[in-house]
């Protein structure tokens, strides 16, 4: 017997797709049988698709700002026209600054509220009338270890992420009896190239971030998040809404 792709042709989107959990993401979708609408800021993004349509895979990219309303509302109106109505929305876009407090930018706090927290809200809110529209649909947005237990010298991004996580519990409850589930992941260290360039601050006591680091060092690769988002967009997750699941070696335990 053949078993039907997972999603059978179901639109996704996915930001941050040009690289690191995003484009694995995009990629894992695609090959579950999504049409997937690869977004970034980056123009890398384009090669997302192309990987995906030279696999047989359906997918259209562009770039877009996900701080910006009106750059979302034009990304999900160029892949709904391509594709039809959004079923799977992946928020994965991210951006990280290391930083001592004091020393400290307020751009760069209010770049990764923007990106971070805004973005995922300003997604939601672009394709949640579509979703109500046709039957439903997932969101699961791509929160952090930091946001669950607050990290040393990222204040900003900690901030963030733990109000990804709050912002996903606050729309699986807004969205409970309307077919629309909403789920958060928390990573640990994901080998991306945002990770891989991190800039350190100079005098940072590094072992105030012992507590992110996985025994052995050990990193995350890509394609474990992806997979878990996958999961948790398809039929085989329908009873789970409002989570935060923890992907970090245990660290958060």
């Amino acid at each position: 017997m053949t078993t039907p792709p997972r999603f059978d042709g179901r639109t996704a989107l996915v930001t941050g797709a040009a690289s690191g959990i995003g484009r694995a993401t995009a990629l894992r979708l695609a090959a579950d049988g999504a049409a997937v609408g690869c977004l970034d800021m980056a123009d890398r993004v384009h090669d997302t698709a192309a990987e995906i349509l030279d696999a047989g895979g359906q997918a259209v990219a562009t770039t877009v700002d996900v701080a910006d309303a009106d750059s979302v509302a034009a990304a999900v109106a160029l892949v709904e026209g391509d594709f039809g109505p959004t079923r799977i929305l992946a928020n994965v876009a991210g951006v990280l600054r290391f930083s001592i407090l004091e020393e400290s930018k307020i751009e760069d706090f209010d770049l990764q509220l923007a990106v971070n927290l805004k973005g995922p809200f300003l997604m939601a809110r672009a394709v949640v009338p579509s979703m109500l529209a046709n039957g439903g649909g997932v969101i699961t947005n791509v929160a952090s270890s930091a946001g669950v237990f607050g990290q040393a010298y990222l204040a900003g991004y900690a901030a963030s992420k733990g109000g990804v996580a709050m912002l996903t519990r606050a729309l699986a409850w807004e969205y409970l009896k309307r077919n629309i589930r909403v789920n958060a992941i928390a990573p640990g260290g994901v080998d991306t190239p945002m990770t891989n360039v991190v800039d350190f601050p100079e005098g940072m006591d590094f072992s105030l971030i012992e507590k992110s680091i996985a025994p052995g060092n050990k990193m995350i690769d890509p394609s474990e998040p992806a997979g878990l988002i996958s999961f948790l967009s398809s039929d085989e997750a329908a009873s789970i809404t409002g989570t935060v699941i923890p992907i970090d070696h245990g660290i958060t335990c």
